[in-house]
Protein backbone atom coordinates (compact mmCIF):
# COMPACT_ATOMS: atom_id res chain seq x y z
CA UNK A 1 0.00 0.00 0.00
CA UNK A 2 1.39 3.40 -1.10
CA UNK A 3 1.24 6.49 0.86
CA UNK A 4 -0.99 8.14 -0.56
CA UNK A 5 -3.64 5.35 -0.45
CA UNK A 6 -2.85 5.26 3.22
CA UNK A 7 -3.32 9.47 4.06
CA UNK A 8 -6.67 9.06 1.79
CA UNK A 9 -8.15 6.31 3.89
CA UNK A 10 -8.19 8.84 6.73
CA UNK A 11 -9.45 11.82 5.38
CA UNK A 12 -12.92 9.94 3.79
CA UNK A 13 -15.82 12.00 4.56
CA UNK A 14 -15.33 13.01 7.84
CA UNK A 15 -19.14 13.79 8.79
CA UNK A 16 -20.13 10.43 7.60
CA UNK A 17 -17.46 9.02 9.49
CA UNK A 18 -17.90 9.95 12.56
CA UNK A 19 -21.99 9.51 12.49
CA UNK A 20 -21.26 6.20 10.97
CA UNK A 21 -18.78 5.90 14.00
CA UNK A 22 -20.76 6.75 16.74
CA UNK A 23 -23.45 4.13 15.39
CA UNK A 24 -20.54 1.16 15.55
CA UNK A 25 -19.77 2.41 18.99
CA UNK A 26 -23.25 2.66 20.76
CA UNK A 27 -23.83 -1.31 18.90
CA UNK A 28 -20.86 -2.23 20.38
CA UNK A 29 -20.96 -1.64 23.87
CA UNK A 30 -23.34 -3.77 25.01
CA UNK A 31 -22.64 -6.35 22.52
CA UNK A 32 -19.31 -6.57 23.95
CA UNK A 33 -20.12 -6.51 27.61
CA UNK A 34 -22.45 -9.59 26.76
CA UNK A 35 -19.51 -11.38 25.14
CA UNK A 36 -17.47 -10.65 28.72
CA UNK A 37 -19.92 -12.84 30.07
CA UNK A 38 -19.59 -15.48 28.03
CA UNK A 39 -15.92 -15.47 28.68
CA UNK A 40 -16.59 -15.06 32.06
CA UNK A 41 -14.62 -11.86 32.67
CA UNK A 42 -15.33 -8.35 33.89
CA UNK A 43 -16.75 -6.00 31.11
CA UNK A 44 -13.91 -3.82 31.69
CA UNK A 45 -12.18 -6.31 29.93
CA UNK A 46 -13.67 -6.57 26.69
CA UNK A 47 -14.36 -2.64 26.92
CA UNK A 48 -10.65 -2.37 27.08
CA UNK A 49 -10.08 -5.07 24.68
CA UNK A 50 -12.41 -2.70 21.64
CA UNK A 51 -10.57 0.49 23.02
CA UNK A 52 -6.90 -1.05 22.42
CA UNK A 53 -8.13 -2.75 19.39
CA UNK A 54 -10.01 0.20 17.68
CA UNK A 55 -6.69 2.53 17.89
CA UNK A 56 -4.29 -0.09 17.14
CA UNK A 57 -6.15 -1.47 13.70
CA UNK A 58 -6.92 1.62 12.57
CA UNK A 59 -3.28 2.02 12.12
CA UNK A 60 -1.72 -1.01 11.48
CA UNK A 61 -4.70 -2.90 9.80
CA UNK A 62 -5.41 -3.42 5.85
CA UNK A 63 -9.07 -2.81 5.36
CA UNK A 64 -10.67 0.48 6.09
CA UNK A 65 -14.13 0.43 7.27
CA UNK A 66 -14.23 -2.71 9.27
CA UNK A 67 -14.96 -3.01 12.67
CA UNK A 68 -12.65 -4.92 15.11
CA UNK A 69 -13.13 -5.84 18.62
CA UNK A 70 -13.81 -8.48 21.61
CA UNK A 71 -15.75 -10.49 19.58
CA UNK A 72 -18.24 -13.86 20.38
CA UNK A 73 -15.92 -16.39 18.42
CA UNK A 74 -12.69 -15.30 20.23
CA UNK A 75 -14.49 -15.04 24.04
CA UNK A 76 -15.97 -18.91 23.27
CA UNK A 77 -12.64 -19.98 22.88
CA UNK A 78 -11.30 -18.30 25.62
CA UNK A 79 -13.84 -18.87 28.23
CA UNK A 80 -12.79 -22.61 28.94
CA UNK A 81 -9.20 -21.38 29.82
CA UNK A 82 -10.37 -18.53 31.76
CA UNK A 83 -12.79 -21.23 33.98
CA UNK A 84 -10.16 -23.74 34.25
CA UNK A 85 -6.89 -21.77 34.79
CA UNK A 86 -7.70 -17.88 35.76
CA UNK A 87 -7.78 -14.63 33.74
CA UNK A 88 -3.99 -14.71 33.67
CA UNK A 89 -3.80 -17.58 31.63
CA UNK A 90 -6.24 -15.60 29.21
CA UNK A 91 -3.84 -12.58 28.71
CA UNK A 92 -0.77 -14.88 28.04
CA UNK A 93 -2.89 -16.78 25.83
CA UNK A 94 -3.95 -13.23 23.85
CA UNK A 95 -0.61 -12.63 23.60
CA UNK A 96 0.55 -15.80 22.08
CA UNK A 97 -2.58 -15.27 19.92
CA UNK A 98 -1.71 -11.90 18.62
CA UNK A 99 2.16 -13.88 17.96
CA UNK A 100 0.70 -16.51 16.08
CA UNK A 101 -1.33 -13.95 13.90
CA UNK A 102 1.64 -11.86 12.79
CA UNK A 103 3.46 -15.10 11.85
CA UNK A 104 0.59 -16.46 9.79
CA UNK A 105 0.36 -12.89 8.36
CA UNK A 106 4.25 -12.78 7.57
CA UNK A 107 3.96 -16.40 5.80
CA UNK A 108 1.04 -15.50 3.66
CA UNK A 109 -1.13 -17.87 5.27
CA UNK A 110 -4.16 -15.76 4.65
CA UNK A 111 -4.80 -17.67 1.48
CA UNK A 112 -5.82 -20.67 2.87
CA UNK A 113 -9.02 -18.58 2.97
CA UNK A 114 -9.81 -19.48 -0.78
CA UNK A 115 -10.51 -23.31 1.24
CA UNK A 116 -12.77 -22.21 3.30
CA UNK A 117 -16.32 -23.32 1.71
CA UNK A 118 -19.50 -20.44 0.75
CA UNK A 119 -21.40 -23.49 2.85
CA UNK A 120 -18.61 -23.21 6.27
CA UNK A 121 -18.51 -19.66 5.88
CA UNK A 122 -22.51 -18.94 6.08
CA UNK A 123 -22.31 -21.63 8.83
CA UNK A 124 -19.81 -19.92 10.92
CA UNK A 125 -21.91 -16.29 10.34
CA UNK A 126 -25.49 -17.82 11.37
CA UNK A 127 -23.87 -19.23 14.29
CA UNK A 128 -22.57 -16.37 15.44
CA UNK A 129 -26.12 -14.38 14.70
CA UNK A 130 -27.91 -16.62 16.79
CA UNK A 131 -24.75 -16.22 19.40
CA UNK A 132 -25.67 -12.23 19.37
CA UNK A 133 -29.29 -12.68 19.68
CA UNK A 134 -28.97 -15.55 22.36
CA UNK A 135 -26.36 -12.71 24.02
CA UNK A 136 -29.47 -9.32 23.83
CA UNK A 137 -32.28 -11.88 24.26
CA UNK A 138 -32.02 -12.07 28.33
CA UNK A 139 -32.43 -8.52 28.31
CA UNK A 140 -35.73 -8.79 26.64
CA UNK A 141 -37.27 -11.17 29.56
CA UNK A 142 -38.92 -10.44 32.19
CA UNK A 143 -38.55 -6.94 32.35
CA UNK A 144 -41.90 -4.61 32.70
CA UNK A 145 -44.09 -3.19 29.80
CA UNK A 146 -41.78 -0.10 29.68
CA UNK A 147 -39.11 -2.14 28.02
CA UNK A 148 -41.52 -3.68 24.89
CA UNK A 149 -42.91 -0.19 24.77
CA UNK A 150 -39.39 1.36 24.29
CA UNK A 151 -38.06 -1.35 22.14
CA UNK A 152 -41.32 -1.12 19.63
CA UNK A 153 -40.41 2.83 19.12
CA UNK A 154 -36.67 1.82 18.54
CA UNK A 155 -37.83 -0.18 15.82
CA UNK A 156 -40.78 2.34 14.20
CA UNK A 157 -36.94 4.85 14.60
CA UNK A 158 -35.30 2.80 13.00
CA UNK A 159 -37.39 1.51 10.01
CA UNK A 160 -39.34 5.07 9.11
CA UNK A 161 -36.97 7.81 10.15
CA UNK A 162 -35.03 6.59 6.96
CA UNK A 163 -38.38 7.45 4.59
CA UNK A 164 -37.48 11.24 5.60
CA UNK A 165 -34.21 11.90 5.80
CA UNK A 166 -30.91 9.74 5.54
CA UNK A 167 -28.77 12.86 6.99
CA UNK A 168 -28.51 10.98 9.65
CA UNK A 169 -28.21 7.18 10.46
CA UNK A 170 -31.94 6.42 11.74
CA UNK A 171 -30.05 4.17 14.67
CA UNK A 172 -28.27 7.23 16.36
CA UNK A 173 -31.46 9.23 16.27
CA UNK A 174 -33.27 5.96 17.87
CA UNK A 175 -30.68 5.86 20.39
CA UNK A 176 -30.51 9.66 21.47
CA UNK A 177 -34.34 9.70 21.32
CA UNK A 178 -34.69 6.66 23.29
CA UNK A 179 -31.76 7.83 26.37
CA UNK A 180 -33.65 11.33 26.55
CA UNK A 181 -37.19 9.89 27.36
CA UNK A 182 -35.11 7.72 30.00
CA UNK A 183 -33.71 10.38 31.32
CA UNK A 184 -36.94 13.04 31.34
CA UNK A 185 -39.10 10.37 32.35
CA UNK A 186 -36.98 7.62 34.97
CA UNK A 187 -38.75 4.08 34.12
CA UNK A 188 -38.00 0.62 35.41
CA UNK A 189 -35.90 -0.58 32.54
CA UNK A 190 -32.17 -1.99 32.07
CA UNK A 191 -29.22 0.15 30.81
CA UNK A 192 -25.93 -0.89 30.29
CA UNK A 193 -24.27 -0.11 33.69
CA UNK A 194 -26.82 -2.99 34.76
CA UNK A 195 -24.65 -5.18 33.01
CA UNK A 196 -21.73 -4.78 35.53
CA UNK A 197 -19.73 -2.58 36.66
CA UNK A 198 -17.62 -0.41 33.84
CA UNK A 199 -14.58 1.34 33.72
CA UNK A 200 -13.84 4.73 34.79
CA UNK A 201 -10.42 5.36 33.44
CA UNK A 202 -8.03 3.81 30.87
CA UNK A 203 -6.31 0.47 30.38
CA UNK A 204 -3.26 0.33 32.38
CA UNK A 205 0.11 -1.42 31.24
CA UNK A 206 0.08 -5.03 33.20
CA UNK A 207 1.85 -8.26 32.40
CA UNK A 208 0.17 -11.57 33.52
CA UNK A 209 1.04 -12.96 36.66
CA UNK A 210 1.83 -16.51 35.62
CA UNK A 211 4.83 -19.19 36.10
CA UNK A 212 6.41 -18.70 32.67
CA UNK A 213 7.22 -22.59 32.65
CA UNK A 214 7.36 -25.45 30.01
CA UNK A 215 3.58 -26.47 31.45
CA UNK A 216 2.26 -23.10 31.40
CA UNK A 217 2.73 -22.88 27.78
CA UNK A 218 1.35 -26.67 27.44
CA UNK A 219 -2.07 -25.16 29.03
CA UNK A 220 -2.03 -21.94 27.10
CA UNK A 221 -0.82 -22.49 23.50
CA UNK A 222 -3.61 -24.73 22.10
CA UNK A 223 -6.36 -21.83 23.38
CA UNK A 224 -3.68 -19.47 21.43
CA UNK A 225 -3.73 -21.22 18.64
CA UNK A 226 -7.29 -21.53 18.54
CA UNK A 227 -7.54 -18.12 19.29
CA UNK A 228 -5.54 -16.84 16.63
CA UNK A 229 -7.04 -19.12 13.85
CA UNK A 230 -10.86 -18.66 14.68
CA UNK A 231 -9.92 -14.36 15.05
CA UNK A 232 -8.30 -14.60 11.82
CA UNK A 233 -10.71 -16.45 10.09
CA UNK A 234 -13.76 -14.23 11.22
CA UNK A 235 -11.40 -11.15 10.41
CA UNK A 236 -10.66 -11.79 6.62
CA UNK A 237 -14.75 -12.76 6.60
CA UNK A 238 -15.12 -9.43 7.41
CA UNK A 239 -12.51 -8.08 5.12
CA UNK A 240 -14.68 -10.05 2.22
CA UNK A 241 -17.94 -8.25 3.22
CA UNK A 242 -16.06 -4.97 3.11
CA UNK A 243 -14.62 -5.88 -0.10
CA UNK A 244 -18.14 -7.08 -1.57
CA UNK A 245 -19.87 -3.81 -0.09
CA UNK A 246 -17.46 -1.42 -1.47
CA UNK A 247 -16.83 -2.82 -4.69
CA UNK A 248 -12.46 -2.37 -3.40
CA UNK A 249 -10.17 -5.01 -1.95
CA UNK A 250 -8.09 -4.64 1.06
CA UNK A 251 -4.74 -6.07 1.75
CA UNK A 252 -5.51 -9.67 3.92
CA UNK A 253 -1.89 -10.09 4.92
CA UNK A 254 -1.30 -6.48 6.61
CA UNK A 255 -4.81 -7.24 8.08
CA UNK A 256 -3.43 -10.12 9.66
CA UNK A 257 -0.25 -8.88 10.88
CA UNK A 258 -2.48 -5.53 12.37
CA UNK A 259 -4.93 -7.86 14.00
CA UNK A 260 -1.75 -9.55 15.65
CA UNK A 261 -0.09 -6.25 16.75
CA UNK A 262 -3.57 -5.16 18.17
CA UNK A 263 -3.94 -8.51 19.73
CA UNK A 264 -0.51 -7.95 21.35
CA UNK A 265 -1.12 -4.82 22.77
CA UNK A 266 -4.48 -5.81 24.48
CA UNK A 267 -2.91 -8.88 26.07
CA UNK A 268 -0.16 -5.98 27.48
CA UNK A 269 -3.27 -3.85 28.60
CA UNK A 270 -5.50 -6.34 30.38
CA UNK A 271 -8.00 -7.35 27.09
CA UNK A 272 -9.11 -10.26 25.96
CA UNK A 273 -7.80 -11.16 21.90
CA UNK A 274 -10.45 -9.66 19.69
CA UNK A 275 -10.79 -9.60 15.51
CA UNK A 276 -13.67 -8.11 13.35
CA UNK A 277 -17.38 -8.27 14.13
CA UNK A 278 -19.21 -8.45 10.94
CA UNK A 279 -22.32 -6.95 12.14
CA UNK A 280 -20.79 -3.82 13.33
CA UNK A 281 -18.75 -3.42 10.03
CA UNK A 282 -22.05 -3.90 7.78
CA UNK A 283 -23.57 -0.83 9.85
CA UNK A 284 -20.54 0.99 9.74
CA UNK A 285 -20.79 0.88 6.10
CA UNK A 286 -24.36 0.74 5.50
CA UNK A 287 -23.99 4.62 7.17
CA UNK A 288 -21.45 6.01 5.58
CA UNK A 289 -17.75 4.51 7.31
CA UNK A 290 -15.40 3.94 5.11
CA UNK A 291 -11.83 5.02 6.04
CA UNK A 292 -9.73 4.59 9.04
CA UNK A 293 -10.66 7.54 11.19
CA UNK A 294 -13.36 6.71 12.63
CA UNK A 295 -11.95 3.76 14.29
CA UNK A 296 -9.99 6.04 16.16
CA UNK A 297 -13.41 8.26 16.89
CA UNK A 298 -15.02 5.04 18.37
CA UNK A 299 -11.82 4.15 20.42
CA UNK A 300 -12.84 7.80 21.14
CA UNK A 301 -16.47 7.48 22.04
CA UNK A 302 -15.68 3.82 23.79
CA UNK A 303 -13.70 5.89 26.26
CA UNK A 304 -16.26 8.50 27.69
Amino acid sequence: MNLSTYRAQWAFSPLREVLAGMVGTFALIPEVIAFSYIAGVSPAVSLYASFVISIAIAITGGRPGMISGAAGSVALVAAALVHRHGIDYMFLATLLAGGMQILFGLMRLHVLMHFVSKEVQTGFVNALAIMIFAAQLPQMLHVTWHTYALIALGLAIIYLVPRLTTAIPSPLICIVVLTLITIWHPMPVHTVADLGALPNGLPSLILPHVPFTFETFEIVMPYALAMAAVGLLESLMTAGVVDDHTDTHGEPRMECTGLGISNILVGLFGGIAGCGMIGQTVGNLRYGGRGRSPLLRRAHFCSL
